[in-house]
């Protein structure tokens, strides 16, 4: 299988705490992977390089061959783990907003999808639920023909409604053709989706391995198998 990401020593410090400590990490193509671990685990770090936001302090990051930059954002499409619309914006608006930012923005499947989450394309973002804007922002991300699905924290927060929602969504609109990176600490909602899982702990991997391996070798559920890890 062809890596669509490479991470070689890859360190990242703020100021004398190190977030990220030597990590390496190689990301099949065509996979959904599960980056698994609490707060302050050094996750929502690790995304922020890969999508560009953060320059490492030292080691080396390859997405699809390149190192992260104009090429790589024009690839990845990106679900920060906090609302990042416009509070005077209707959903139509972020729909254009989209249409207009992206050339693979997908207008054709955002409606489906907004269909699909029970969302209309007048409703005001200042007058979404928190389940709401996550269900809005997930549509925009994955109405992008991406090679690459970045996710933080997708789920976190939400009620259980709007959980079973995002994640049905998520599973009847991966592109097998495209690779899937999802942070949580959520883990018993969404393990069964993941094809891979990599465990972090202080900014290094503690385990990584395909998902339905580790269960067969560590008789357990990946959750239960987080709850070894961490507790």
């Amino acid at each position: 299988m062809v890596n669509i990401v490479e991470i070689s020593n890859l360190s990242k410090s703020y100021f004398n705490k190190k977030a990220l400590d030597g990590l390496n990490l190689s990301i099949e193509k065509g996979r959904v992977i599960g980056i698994l671990g609490p707060n302050g685990s050094g996750k929502t770090t690790l995304i922020k390089i890969l999508t560009g936001i953060l320059r490492p302090t030292k080691g080396e990051v390859l997405i699809d061959g390149k190192i992260p930059g104009v090429y790589s954002k024009s690839i990845i499409s990106y679900l920060p783990d906090r609302n990042f619309l416009y509070k005077w914006m209707n959903i139509q608006d972020a729909i254009n907003f989209y249409k207009d930012f992206y050339k693979d923005f997908d207008e054709t499947k955002a409606y489906e999808l907004l269909d699909f989450m029970k969302l209309d394309k007048n409703m005001k973002i200042s007058d979404l639920s928190k389940g709401m804007n996550e269900k809005l922002n997930l549509t925009l991300v994955l109405s992008r023909n991406a090679k690459i699905y970045i996710l933080d924290e997708p789920i976190a927060g939400v009620d259980p409604v709007a959980r079973d929602q995002i994640l049905d969504a998520i599973i009847k609109n991966y592109n097998k053709e495209s690779t899937m990176i999802i942070t949580t600490h959520l883990v018993r909602d969404m393990e069964s989706i993941f094809d891979d899982v990599v465990f972090l702990r202080d900014g290094v991997v503690e385990l990584s391995g395909n998902a339905e391996t580790l269960r067969e070798e560590r008789n357990m559920q990946i959750d239960d198998l987080y709850k070894e890890i961490f507790s």
